[in-house]
């Protein structure tokens, strides 16, 4: 199991747009479908990864609790489907059935969007306020597979707070730690190590 960091993209950069279709029922979703909302979180994710797995339950209840709460989420999974086929579609929209997830998982199939975001890791989180400015990006919580701490969510969900509470977020935010995104053959970045 890769252990690969959050790049960290800069605090208050703006939202980079997306338009991708939804897994589980075709539709496109777009940036522009989360404007007025409190604030958006983007999450960057697949089926397989122990670490997006071992937090699953989280990013099913992040959507219970913060949805009615007028925040906008959107999973996108951009994994190499050739050699990582666990993480196509079919396989993102059992996921969202089995979690129950009330939010948009997205297949970005040709990474262009994971690289727009500077995403390099899943789970990778990216939360902005309701003028879509990044105001975290980082770990959800201290919970990994294997180290036996508890998963909270705390480290995000303070900064959803502060969001809501039209508050900056504290900026000391440590890394997401995942599996590192899997890029198509010749695709990788230039920030991806």
């Amino acid at each position: 199991m890769a252990r690969t960091e959050s790049t960290m993209l800069p605090l208050g950069s703006p939202a980079p747009d997306f338009s991708l279709p939804d897994v589980t029922t075709n539709q496109v979703v777009n940036l522009a479908d989360f404007r007025g909302k409190a604030g958006l979180l983007v999450i960057f994710l697949c089926r397989h990864c122990p670490f997006v797995i071992h937090i699953q339950a989280e990013l099913a209840r992040l959507g219970t609790d913060f949805i009615p709460q007028n925040l906008g989420i959107v999973a996108i999974s951009a994994n190499d489907v050739e050699n990582y086929p666990d993480d196509g579609p079919e396989k993102l929209q059992e996921m969202a059935a089995e979690l129950g997830l009330n939010f948009p998982i997205l297949y970005d199939e040709s990474q262009a969007i994971a690289k727009s975001y500077q995403a390099a890791c899943t789970p990778d989180f990216f939360l902005f306020d309701g003028d879509l400015k990044l105001v975290y990006r980082g770990q959800l919580d201290d919970a990994r597979p294997g180290n036996n701490q508890p998963v909270t969510g705390a480290d995000l969900r303070q900064a959803i707070a502060a969001v809501f509470a039209k508050e900056t977020p504290d900026p000391n935010q440590k890394p997401s730690i995942g599996c590192n995104i899997k890029w198509k053959p010749g695709n990788a970045p230039s920030y991806f190590g």
